[in-house]
């Protein structure tokens, strides 16, 4: 499927600061080898490390998840350094315990790069991408055996760098502050993403956004070699702002490019955009097209013909590129937009029109609005009208039971925030009088 005249135009908006977007990244591009060359430098240089076991050392510059985090903090400062130092580089220290470290405290790091907004306005929302450090092999609390984790999730951790290295080129910035992350903890019951979230709120940041990357390395002979997006749903009419970030980035590259799966995570397993999602924040998962379970929490074995273990021999680097650069496809968009509508609430029930009241902090660089629609049967939103002020639209001829309605801020350079829903004012207490729209 081609993309859309809307895809193309937003894709020659991002050309300007990431360049390889003007077109799909394919193997055969300079600036497609280029990256893979770099993914495959990080994702080898984590691998050195022998394990990154979040319970091995943390001191040992040769083996062990210290080793990992070296290379996270020398390869964001380079980017740093490209940077001209607008990029800041932050090693975050704490301690943590669950089931996974025995439920006794233990020391954790984890590794961010700050790209730090331009404005005023928007600086205080962040927008994050992060890969995991640690790896495993087949007994989670084993730190000792071979780990190499080059899938699991070296890929994650070299995807976040390469979009730091894109987004960080930008002289102009963003608006908003980007967060490029490697984690620790992951597999020991999601721990650094627990305490990433925790020092976001400790900043003084909201989140705007959040991407992780897991298991983002290799197509394993998929025939579909779109990476898969994961997404949590929600009630009825009211997907998440998950689920409306998954719609939002298909729409910027097209649907040749990513494969949305609304699901909150693959069947029965879990990942470092949960702490996120369950505070109904909105994050997404990136994760390869076909997994192969020899190559997962494995211990590094061969056995009748078999080859276990995450090894980097059996890692797509082209891919894993791709995948850096949808994850700068989205980031870029939302941090240069302006902030979603505060809230849009739908009325005129009985009545043959509907009515959306929409509420919106003040933002110069707002163009206005655009309110979006859907049949309750289909899964994309579909541009139905642009407003230039919040306040109450009428929608005449128009039944509020037969779709579902959506809100998005639109500026003045073309950039898009990420759709509100459309919800139902909340009931009011007996005897109270009705609230006046927003904006009246």
């Amino acid at each position: 499927m081609k993309p859309s005249c809307a895809a193309l135009a937003v894709s020659a908006l991002l050309a300007a600061a990431i360049p390889a977007l003007a077109a799909p990244v394919s193997a055969a591009s300079a600036a497609s080898a280029a990256a893979a060359a770099e993914a495959k430098a990080v994702v080898s240089e984590l691998v050195a490390c022998g394990t990154r076991h979040s319970l091995s050392s943390w001191t040992d510059p040769k083996r062990g998840i210290g080793c990992g985090r070296d290379v996270a903090v020398k390869r964001f400062g380079e980017v740093a350094t490209k940077s001209g130092g607008r990029l800041k580089v932050i090693v975050d220290k704490y301690e943590t315990s669950g089931p996974r470290t025995g439920n006794a405290k233990v020391p954790m790091e984890n590794v961010y790069a700050v790209l730090e907004g331009t404005d005023p306005l928007r600086k205080q929302t962040a927008f994050i991408v992060s890969g995991h450090l640690d790896s495993r092999a087949s007994d989670v609390m084993d730190a000792k055996s071979d780990a190499p984790g080059a899938d699991d999730d070296g890929s994650g951790v070299a995807a976040s760098i390469l979009s730091a290295e894109a987004l960080a080129s930008r002289p102009a910035g963003f608006r908003a502050t980007l967060v490029f992350a490697a984690v620790a903890g992951e597999e020991q019951g999601l721990l650094g993403a627990r305490r990433l979230k925790e020092w976001l709120g400790q900043q003084g940041y909201q989140v705007g956004g959040m991407i992780t990357d897991d298991i983002v390395g290799a197509t394993n002979g998929a025939k579909d070699r779109r990476p898969r997006v994961f997404s949590e749903g929600g009630p009825d009419g009211v997907d998440s702002p998950g689920r409306e970030m998954a719609r939002r980035l298909e729409e910027l590259v097209g649907r040749e490019r990513v494969r949305l799966v609304f699901r909150r995570d693959r069947f029965g397993r879990g990942g470092d955009h949960l702490p996120f999602v369950e505070a109904g924040l909105p994050a997404v998962r990136f994760t390869e097209p076909l997994e192969v379970y020899d190559h997962q929490h494995q211990d590094v074995r061969e056995e009748k013909g078999i080859q276990y273990g995450d090894l980097i021999r059996f890692m797509d680097f082209p891919f894993l590129a791709e995948v850096a650069a949808l994850n700068q496809a989205i980031l870029a968009e939302l941090a240069a937009a302006p902030a979603p509508p505060k809230s849009a609430v739908l009325g005129g029930a009985v009545t043959p029109a509907a009515k959306i009241a929409i509420d919106a902090e003040t933002d110069p660089e707002r163009k206005g609005f655009e309110i979006l629609q859907r049949e309750t049967t289909e899964t994309r939103w579909k541009v139905l009208r642009t407003v230039d002020q919040p306040g109450q639209v009428v929608l005449d001829d128009t039944s509020t039971d037969n779709e579902f309605f959506a809100v998005r801020s639109v500026g003045k350079d073309g950039h898009k925030s990420l759709a509100v829903p459309c919800v139902p004012a909340p009931a009011r207490p007996a005897g109270s009088a009705p609230a006046k729209p927003p904006g009246r």
